[in-house]
């Protein structure tokens, strides 16, 4: 079935997730393809996707890198992989049922129809928390860093660090993905910047963010850290660099 939206999901060792994630994206009413890029996974990922692929011949893809290479450098393969085949809308989701494969649609349609070039599946949106299962630890930490980004950098966007996506292709083609530095938890916030400063419209679409019930988060203290520095050297960075404008 053909589609011009594909949904990029990076894996590592999502045996449990990955095979309910991928029917249920495929069980939407509007058709996405997907497009795994797999790390390596020592569990089997890749091979229960592969099984899959016989199922879905035209929806389903997989890029196999060997090891763990970060997310940022497997959401820029899978971005030059849906630019090169001409996808129009191309999406960031994670495996694990964090992000309801539901609002798809919600992000397609903001895209699609309501102006913006690019659309976040927004956890903070208006002030409002709206995560679900999550230490209150954790909570506090993700929102006041979406705060400290927009201190520092001046984005008018709630949550910064959002990983649930939808970008035009024209974002994406005209950001310059080999000079985005960051492959932890800062990425996202770069990619949104940068966006930002090439003159694109973001919005903020807000969803309900469930904390994963099988596998085991790939959150950790060092890609926190690389956020907390890397936003002071991301707006120091942008006075000295000239952005590509939309055309």
């Amino acid at each position: 079935m053909k589609s011009d939206a594909v949904v990029i999901i990076p894996t590592y060792n999502e045996k449990e997730n990955i095979e309910a994630i991928i029917r249920a994206v495929f069980g939407l009413p509007q058709a996405f393809h997907i497009l795994i890029v797999d790390d390596g996974s020592p569990d089997g990922t890749a091979a229960i996707v592969k099984s899959l692929q016989q199922e879905f011949p035209e929806e389903l893809h997989i890029v196999e890198r060997t090891g763990k290479l970060g997310l940022g450098t497997a959401y820029i393969c899978g971005f030059k992989w849906a630019i090169e085949r001409k996808y129009d809308y191309i999406f960031e989701m994670d495996a694990d049922f964090s992000h309801n494969p539901k609002d798809l649609l919600r992000l397609y349609k903001a895209c699609s129809e309501e102006g913006a070039d690019a659309a976040i599946g927004s956890r903070y949106i208006n002030r409002l928390v709206n995560v679900v299962n999550w230490p209150i630890g954790r909570v506090l930490m993700s929102y006041y860093a979406s705060a400290y980004v927009r201190f520092i950098t001046g984005l008018r966007i709630f949550d910064t660090t959002a990983g649930f996506m939808c970008y035009r292709r024209e974002v994406l083609e005209t950001i310059e993905l080999d000079k985005i530095r960051f492959k932890g938890y800062a990425f996202q916030i770069e990619m949104k910047f940068t966006a930002t400063k090439c003159g694109f419209v973001v919005k903020e679409v807000p969803i309900v963010f469930t904390n994963r019930e099988l596998g085991t988060s790939k959150m950790s203290g060092g890609i926190f850290s690389e956020a907390v520095i890397g936003v002071i050297q991301l707006k120091w960075s942008s006075f000295f660099r000239k952005y590509p404008k939309k055309s």
